[in-house]
């Protein structure tokens, strides 16, 4: 049996024509949402590259991934995001988690680089979130332990639902365990899709008028909207 690698990309979901994509689709190790300025800032000029072809960045990643489990990021969320990209980069680098975890020592496991890389992996619309501190890194972990639509979809409910670390776990486990991923958030208190919106007084008068006239939720006339507008 072969390790899986970081950054390969996964299954996305067909819908209607589009693709979504569920995995990384940039570079593994690239610094996309650590290095963009709109994002992280200044910060931004200091973002490190790992490329897992290069020895020398290899070994930086290597020591950074040393360092990361031991510990020393201080909980900050651009820095466990440099960890997560140190960790993808040393398991492609090296071939497998295993090789990794031995290239990094120190309290670098297999287990702990494996859940870091996955989070490297995570789609960039979620990565950003994560840069920008609306969804916990250590939530991100169990995000990534989930695959395909579903990852996005618990991703987004952790999110508008205000979901602790514990609850994203515990509906990570569920749809693992094969349990539809809105009957996980019902569980936590959470309605898939449910979102509020704030609109301009003259959407919001055209949209309960266009309701009240067609006899349907609002809801119902926001997301056919949507649906055309993403084709």
């Amino acid at each position: 049996m072969t390790d899986n690698r970081p950054g390969d990309r996964g299954a996305n979901r067909r819908d209607s024509g589009r693709s979504i994509p569920t995995d990384r689709e940039s570079p593994v190790g690239a610094p996309v949402i650590r290095g963009d300025e709109s994002v992280t800032g200044t910060r931004a000029r200091k973002a490190v590259q790992f490329d897992p072809d290069d020895p020398g960045s290899l070994a930086d990643a290597a020591e950074t991934v040393r360092q990361f489990a031991a510990g020393s990021t201080n909980d900050d969320h651009l820095y466990m995001l440099r960890g997560a990209a140190a960790c993808a980069a040393l398991v492609r680098g090296e071939g497998s988690y295993k090789a990794a975890a031995e290239r990094a020592g120190g309290d670098a496991t297999v287990s702990f680089i494996r859940k870091w890389a996955r989070v490297h992996d995570l789609p960039r619309s979620v990565r950003k979130q994560v840069a920008l501190g609306r969804i916990a890194p250590t939530a991100a972990k169990h995000i990534a332990r989930v695959g395909g639509e579903a990852r996005l979809l618990l991703a987004w409910a952790a999110f508008d639902g205000e979901l602790t670390v514990r609850e994203v776990r515990s509906v990570a486990s569920a749809v693992n365990d094969d349990v539809p991923i809105e009957r996980a958030l019902i569980d936590q208190g959470v309605t898939l899709g449910q979102l509020e919106l704030t609109l301009t007084p003259e959407t919001y008068r055209d949209l309960r008028r266009r309701a009240s006239i067609d006899g349907v939720e609002p809801g119902i006339i926001v997301s056919e909207a949507l649906e055309q507008y993403f084709e």
